[in-house]
């Protein structure tokens, strides 16, 4: 399977003046760990994720005053939809995250994470019932 058959192809954009609660919120809001960060001031596509959120409150930081664009990942790795889930595996494990924006010819066109991978693996060749989710 490729990571285009995994992708969410709707993903969550926010700016950089966005503050961390916005982004938080907007987080919580769809029910997903990661935002794309659209930053002109940047070559392409950041991502800001729970990980990072949970990091600023942890240090104490005001997240109705911290900007996104304090807190993104801007050289963030990305796939491309033709990779292997495999190799989005491999390139989250090595780089110790769980989502990875997916590209083509320099735009973003989904993002891939962890439980997506898992669960393209389970529903292809699951040896028992895969859980649905609980709606929210």
């Amino acid at each position: 399977m490729q990571v285009r058959d995994g992708m969410s192809k709707v993903v969550l954009t926010v700016g950089p003046d966005h503050t961390v609660r916005q982004a938080a919120e907007l987080m919580a809001k769809r029910r997903v760990g990661a935002a794309a960060v659209m930053d002109p001031e940047l070559p392409g596509p950041g991502i800001i994720t729970e990980r990072d959120v949970l990091q600023s409150v942890a240090r104490g930081q005001d997240p109705n005053a911290e900007k996104v664009a304090a807190h993104l990942t801007a050289e963030s790795v990305s796939a491309a939809p033709d990779w292997s889930l495999e190799e989005a595996a491999s390139a989250m494990i090595r780089g110790g995250f769980r989502h990875l924006l997916v590209l083509e010819a320099g735009e973003t066109v989904g993002i891939v994470s962890m439980r997506d991978i898992v669960r393209c693996w389970t529903d292809d060749g699951a040896i028992c019932d895969v859980p649905v989710a609980p709606a929210a």
